[in-house]
């Protein structure tokens, strides 16, 4: 009520939990004396005045609910000025019982005190938490409302002690905000995210996989402003993350959607926590790709940011069998150096020579160890220095120290090569035998024939035989081995609740990430160091090459600063 009464400074006072006190003082345009009674009444508001304010709501609050519930079980008062009356009124309101409306000093703006909460409901008092949880609570909601509007000026004090002061800053800054209520490592390690489209607009920050949590403590989603939780922005989330995420962790987000007001159902929820779309699926889709296309950016090398998106480069290619002296690929002068390779198709495990063409006659094998070779504009991963226990591969690039797990690299850049193959052969069909008999719902047997299209660009070919029952003629060629049934069901089931299905997509992309794990090299498996380098340059160039295909980190970089710690240099 006091961001919807334009207030740009809010104090918050509270007393064991606010089951004591809990005092709220704004610098709203406050209220008049004679609206004071009104305020308390229930469902009275000023905020909806005809079916269409109802229709698009734009403010926070709008059932007239909660003044007049808290004034029934506490001692209310409520206090408030405009700035063109001469002072302000207060209204009491004990237990329910209200009290009549009696001048007070006060400054512009509205107070509103409750004391003693559920002091006439005791069975109600008793189920309230610990002093530490109640706080533990609110200090969560404030955060949640400072995120949104880092306009506004916030102080919370508890038993007389200051708790939290979030500082009001332009929008500009609005990323300190953030950096102060989730913390540096948030901020060191999050992509900022800008995309309009179809009336739509997302902006904010999303972490990157590798600063994924044990618990999605820090996830924080907005429409209009306003704080919520939906299915539909949680599934579009977690499949935009799906193939950088280590199993079990939760990415971090602070994301913001504006759009029309007619577009979302704000008043499906008592606590207003929860929204619904009218378009539901264009959200989705909209949220998905919109995160998926910044993920997708993220390559070994960039720190903190998304690179712009560059052309994918062939696969590291290694080499069945150590290169023999007279053969082997020699490095070229690092100093010309230029981040392009020659394109090379599938399969992914092919002789180190066909990178020849990357490196120039001339030079020692050797000559990409050395230091001084390596004057001028430097890769973002540098160049091999060496091999450690046949595992990692040791780089030396503009910052530091670059440590590179060689398997999970390789892994990601033949996973990405295969999935760009397959979609750009789309997905192929494979014609049944005998074709195989469904029994399903009729609303599913509807559901099937009336996304026939849907269907057969999924690679399916889907006929009804009956009233409950489907016949299916060929499915996807690449998933020849799965269960055809739970398959055809488990699609239907998304063609149903989202109107869109990805099934047939992740299910082919496990296969892939299976092919491409088994055709990585392995470890214990000495490199030549022309093939740690094509190695490197292909993750600089590779979607997603900063995690495996298991969300594992692929690389790590530690500074020359970090090395100086760790020697005590410069002490």
């Amino acid at each position: 009520n006091a961001l919807d009464a334009g207030a740009r400074s809010l104090e918050i006072d509270l007393e064991v939990g606010g089951t004591r006190l809990i005092r709220v003082r704004d610098d709203g345009s406050g209220m008049a004396g004679d609206d004071l009674p009104l305020a308390v009444s229930r469902h009275a508001t000023s905020k909806i005045a005809s079916l269409d304010d109802l229709e698009q709501v734009r403010s926070l609050g709008f059932r007239g609910e909660a003044l007049p519930s808290i004034a029934s079980v506490s001692h209310f008062t409520l206090t408030s000025r405009r700035q063109e009356d001469e002072h302000g009124a207060r209204l009491e309101i004990d237990g329910g019982r209200i009290e009549p409306v009696r001048p007070h000093p006060h400054p512009v703006g509205t107070t509103v005190e409750v004391r003693e909460l559920f002091f006439n409901v005791p069975a109600r008092r008793r189920f309230l938490r610990a002093e530490r949880t109640e706080l533990g609570h609110i200090e969560e909601w404030l955060r949640a409302l400072a995120l949104a509007r880092p306009d506004v000026d916030i102080r919370l004090g508890h038993n007389g002690r200051p708790n939290r002061h979030y500082r009001a800053m332009a929008d500009a800054r609005h990323l300190q905000r953030v950096t102060e209520i989730l913390g540096d490592g948030f901020a060191d390690q999050c992509l900022a995210i800008e995309r309009e489209a179809a009336g739509l607009r997302l902006s904010g920050w999303i972490g990157l996989p590798t600063a994924a949590r044990s618990s999605a403590d820090h996830q924080y989603f907005y429409v209009n402003r306003r704080a919520v939780r939906d299915r539909v922005v949680g599934h579009a989330v977690r499949q935009a993350y799906a193939d950088v995420l280590f199993h079990g962790r939760h990415p971090a987000f602070v994301l913001f959607l504006d759009l029309d007001p007619r577009r979302v159902d704000v008043n499906v929820h008592p606590a207003k926590h929860e929204v619904r779309f009218r378009d539901s699926r264009t959200i989705h889709d909209f949220l998905y790709r919109s995160l998926h296309e910044v993920l997708a950016q993220t390559r070994a090398g960039a720190l903190g940011s998304a690179q712009p998106a560059a052309e994918p480069g062939p696969p590291m290619a290694i080499a069945s069998e150590p290169a023999s002296p007279d053969h082997s690929p020699r490095p070229t002068d690092w100093r010309r150096y230029q981040p392009t390779q020659n394109s090379l198709g599938l399969p992914v495990r092919e002789r180190i020579a066909g990178y020849a063409a990357l490196y120039g006659a001339g030079a020692r094998p050797d000559a990409a160890a050395e230091p001084q070779a390596r004057t001028g504009d430097t890769p973002p991963l540098g160049f091999a220095l060496a091999q450690l226990h046949g595992i990692y591969i040791l780089a030396e690039n503009a910052d530091g120290l670059v440590l590179i797990d060689m398997h999970a690299a390789h892994e990601r850049i033949a996973y990405e090569r295969l999935k760009a193959a397959h979609d750009g052969a789309g997905i192929r069909s494979q014609p049944l035998l005998v074709p195989v008999s469904v029994s399903v719902s009729e609303r599913e047997a509807d559901e099937a024939e009336a996304q026939a299209e849907t269907l057969a660009s999924l690679g399916f070919e889907v006929r009804r035989s009956g009233p409950t029952a489907l016949s299916i003629r060929a499915i996807p060629s690449l998933l020849a081995e799965a269960d055809p049934t739970d398959l055809l069901r488990d699609v239907l089931a998304d063609l149903g609740e989202r109107g869109d299905s990805q099934r047939v997509t992740e299910s082919r992309n496990q296969r892939l990430a299976t092919m491409a794990c088994h055709g990585a090299v392995r470890a214990h498996r000495r490199l030549t160091v022309a093939e740690m380098n094509a190695l490197l340059r292909d993750m600089e160039t590779t979607e997603r090459s900063g995690q495996c295909n298991h969300g594992r980190p692929t690389w790590t970089q530690l500074s020359l600063a970090e090395l100086d710690k760790l020697f005590l240099r410069g002490r």
